[in-house]
């Protein structure tokens, strides 16, 4: 018995009329009739009662009947499953969220996901971090991706960008590289103004930040630089000063959190998405991608 009879003779007992069953089945009536026969001596059974002017199913056929619907139906619902399990849910939707530093990895990383998974939407936004923690917490998007900073060496000195912190090629501190706050403490602290309003106010929160606001020497670039020459001082400065350090043989700028930060994808998803197989294969090739790239 094979499932393409079963669907002839549903067929046959839902039009009561063999050519017309023949035609929606897409074989001829002579076929069908060997096909109903073939039943027939399958079941040890008459299922269908035949007449010149119309078909009618014994009692026995009112029950293979049933029978047949209710196994096609099983087919087609198995048949689902599995398809499910293989490529998700058709018609499901992911909304993903990313930052301009992550653009690089997630439409990649979709487009793999695709490849295998046609049947899912994805929705990709490209946001502002802070928008896409909003997001995530209200459950607006199923997953977020973002660039985050981490610092690997655990310093505790956190400096902006505009600032940098340098001694003599000299000194102790030179070729350190975890330099924390108290390695500082042993030495005199010499300042370089900014003329910048904003960066005068990031230098003076730094000094602040590093005790050294009732003892820092100030003076111009010159001046710093020919006292660290001669003296165990450190210095800050605007990243203004930055080439003229760099240009100077005898000066080394310092390894703060700063410089040796390097990026890290951080990968969240809402809480209340559910993580199937085909989630994670995305969550995977998120991350896969990122490794490649970095």
């Amino acid at each position: 018995m094979r499932f393409e009879q079963l669907e002839q003779f549903v067929a046959l007992g839902i039009l009561r009329h063999f050519r017309q069953a023949a035609e929606q089945t897409q074989i001829s009536t002579s076929a069908l009739t060997r096909s109903i026969q073939t039943l027939e001596d399958e079941m040890g059974y008459e299922l269908v009662k035949r007449s010149t002017r119309s078909v009618k199913l014994t009692q026995q056929g009112e029950l293979f009947l049933d029978y047949a619907k209710n196994t096609l139906s099983e087919l087609e619902l198995t048949k689902k499953l599995i398809f499910q399990s293989v490529n998700g849910k058709t018609g499901e939707r992911l909304i993903i969220g990313y930052t301009n530093k992550a653009s690089n990895v997630v439409p990649i990383s979709c487009g793999q996901f695709l490849a295998q998974y046609p049947h899912v939407k994805i929705e990709m936004q490209l946001q502002e971090e802070h928008e896409l923690s909003r997001k995530l917490q209200l459950g607006e998007i199923d997953i977020s991706v973002y660039s985050q900073a981490i610092n690997s060496i655990g310093s505790d000195i956190h400096l902006p960008d505009q600032l940098i912190l340098f001694v003599s090629k000299n000194h102790p501190l030179a070729q350190k590289n975890d330099i924390s706050k108290h390695d500082l403490d042993s030495y005199p602290m010499y300042g370089c103004f900014s003329q910048s309003k904003q960066v005068q106010t990031m230098l003076n929160e730094a000094i602040d930040s590093l005790n050294k606001s009732s003892s820092i020497k100030v003076g111009s670039i010159e001046q710093v630089i020919a006292g660290l020459e001669k003296s165990d001082h450190f210095a800050i400065a605007s990243i203004e000063h930055t080439n003229a350090v760099a240009e100077h043989s005898e000066l080394i700028q310092l390894k703060t959190n700063k410089s040796l930060s390097h990026e890290q994808l951080v990968v969240q998803t809402n809480k209340q998405t559910a993580v199937n197989e085909h989630i994670d294969q995305l969550l995977s090739l998120i991350k896969k991608a990122a490794t490649t790239i970095n």
